[in-house]
């Protein structure tokens, strides 16, 4: 609204609006005469000699009238993190077609024990001198973590016997094609959780998710699945989507719902990166169709469908921790913020990586940390009018990168999908308040592990 930066009136049919307010934490639907005359009431002119008229009043119950938090924060000194991800390797026992990191045409690289060893114990240090309430090992990379076995238990042993009481919280993402022996493991040990790529339908996951040897895996990753069901096991699924398969979407969701009991199920397009540079693109208004539908199924389930940066419920500058010091280790020991540049050889490796290890600990370039730091979706002028800013936060850099280049950021079509799906998001929770109001808690968190990319 004009005068009004941090309330927006969305157009909807019929001359009907949606009123956001995401400082304030507020969203309800509107009339065209109340949008109207809502500017004056929140600029101070709208009282009367009797007392407050009811459009005045209506803004003073929804809090609409004081003044809302900031939702920017920023890093700032050394870099001191409680938890490290750990590249493990390149190597894959897949082959997908959409992979981002083309995992497997390159000669893979593996991790040592010495450059896990250097990065658990810098956390641990920081977490007992900060007296953090946990240390946190996770398992990411350019290539399947489980595939360098005896390093990923054997770091996590370490990163327990190193901690002396300390709580260490251990989490992964993986491709799901397990031996029963590693998934008694992952039950056992990884107490953050297991984050796994699953395309739902079988024939929409085998097209794109082959073995080395170009058979299937989706049964190998549904057994996988059914052992973590079987023993409650908190666990995500990651979907990635072509172009081809949008018109799957709805029956692989219901799919994976009607079988298997993930707590979080993300959807994303795939990421024309690697092997799926310069395919067709699955960010499009068939991609937004196919997602209504297949959330309307999911809702059967009780469930809502996770998209990386349509996320009512965050109010927050960063999307995820390129900005807050993240700390992911690759092979070789040096300090990446992103866990898509994984490598040195990444297009972008300059703008992510910020240290680098040695035998007296970790060299931190400051002034390349501190250009990440300052990436928040504040210092975006095109985001400045958006009404999905604070919930989106600027989306994933390194894709704003790839799409953009290095110059000023101009928005891209994950834009429009964002803010069709933030203002789903806003209508059924008004919905499910009465119909009229919704209030927001603010107490979500941007992401971390496993935002955006094709697994």
């Amino acid at each position: 609204m004009n005068g009004t930066p941090d309330v927006f009136a969305i157009p909807l049919e019929d001359e009907a609006y949606l009123v956001y307010a995401p400082l304030h934490g507020v969203a309800f639907a509107a009339t065209k005469g109340l949008v109207a005359a809502l500017p004056g009431v929140l600029a101070g002119a709208g009282g009367s000699e009797g007392g407050e008229d009811s459009v005045a009043a209506f803004a003073r119950e929804a809090g609409l009238l004081r003044t809302p938090p900031s939702p920017v924060t920023r890093r700032k000194g050394d870099p001191a993190p409680t938890e490290v991800t750990l590249f493990l390797t390149t190597a894959c026992n897949l082959r997908c077609t959409y992979c981002y990191a083309s995992a497997g045409d390159a000669p893979a690289t593996y991790m040592s024990m010495e450059v896990a060893k250097q990065g658990i114990d810098f956390v641990i240090d920081n977490a007992k001198r900060l007296r953090a309430p946990y240390v946190g090992v996770n398992y990411h990379g350019g290539g399947e973590p489980s595939v360098h076995w005896n390093l990923m238990t054997e770091s996590l042993a370490y990163a327990h016997e190193r901690a002396d009481g300390l709580d260490v919280i251990a989490a992964s993402a993986g491709n799901g094609v397990f031996t029963d022996r590693q998934i008694d493991w992952m039950i056992a040990n990884l107490n953050g959780g297991m984050s796994l790529s699953f395309d739902g339908l079988p024939e929409a996951h085998d097209k794109h998710r082959p073995t080395v040897r170009g058979t299937g895996s989706s049964d190998r990753v549904m057994h996988t699945m059914r052992r973590f069901t079987d023993a409650d096991y908190p666990y995500a699924v990651r979907l990635t989507v072509t172009a081809e398969q949008i018109p799957l979407l709805p029956d692989s969701i219901e799919f994976i719902l009607s079988r298997f009991t993930p707590q979080r199920v993300q959807v994303e397009p795939a990421y024309q990166l690697g092997r799926h540079e310069g395919k067709p693109d699955a960010e499009t208004e068939d991609f937004i169709a196919a997602y209504r539908e297949a959330q309307a199924r999911a809702a059967r389930f009780g469930h809502e469908l996770v998209y990386s940066a349509a996320r009512v419920g965050t109010l927050t500058n960063h999307f995820c921790g390129i900005t807050q010091d993240n700390f992911c280790l690759t092979p070789s020991g040096n300090v990446s913020a992103c866990f898509e540049a994984f490598s040195e050889d990444n297009e972008f490796a300059d703008v992510f990586f910020y240290g680098s290890s040695g035998p007296n600990g970790y060299t931190f370039d400051m002034d390349a940390l501190g250009r990440l730091r300052e990436l928040g979706v504040e210092q975006r002028a095109f985001c400045d009018g958006c009404f999905a800013k604070w919930n989106c936060a600027g989306d994933c850099y390194h894709k704003s990168l790839s799409a953009n280049g290095r110059g000023e950021f101009v928005g891209s079509q994950r834009c429009h999908i964002t803010r069709e799906l933030v203002k789903d998001q806003l209508l059924t929770r008004i919905a499910g308040s009465g119909g009229l109001l919704w209030r927001d808690g603010h107490d979500g968190e941007p992401c971390t592990l496993h935002g955006g990319r094709n697994e």
